[in-house]
């Protein structure tokens, strides 16, 4: 298992474990809003067991006045194939040192489209709820 950052070139890749969750845009509409998210420090991270990305999460660093310096998850899915094998818990794990390497102070999430079980998990490691928000002080 490799965690890291995607590159560009993988673009391809990325979609076809996040068309999983992003119904509602094709290929070419993630490659255009991709290299527009980059300019504002979108950065795309996977899990990979060999070759193959089971878990992608878009993420970045901002500062705001309610959540100061915080990573924002924009995306976090794991294809179906490895669900429920532990791979958003270690990608969390990862996020959670990604962040505090970022010297943020939390992590947020965006509560789009979230079933009762993801909120489940995101309250079993540690984020609260927060209007439309999880957020996650560390």
């Amino acid at each position: 298992m490799q965690i890291r950052e995607l590159n560009l070139k993988e673009l391809q890749t990325a979609w076809e474990v996040l068309s999983q969750l992003r119904t509602d845009i094709d290929y070419n509409e993630f490659e255009d809003l991709v290299y527009d998210m980059r300019e504002s420090n979108y950065i795309m991270i996977g899990i990979f067991e060999k070759e193959e990305l089971v878990t992608y999460a878009g993420v970045g660093i901002s500062t705001n006045l309610s959540y100061k310096r915080h990573l924002f998850v924009h995306e976090l899915v794991t294809d179906t194939k490895y669900r429920l094998q532990g791979y958003a818990k270690m990608m969390l794990a990862y996020l959670n040192d990604y962040a505090k390497v970022g010297a943020c102070e939390n992590i947020v999430l965006f509560l789009e489209d979230m079933t009762k079980e993801n909120y489940k998990f995101y309250e079993k490691h540690g984020f609260e709820k927060n209007s439309t928000l999880f957020v996650k002080v560390i």
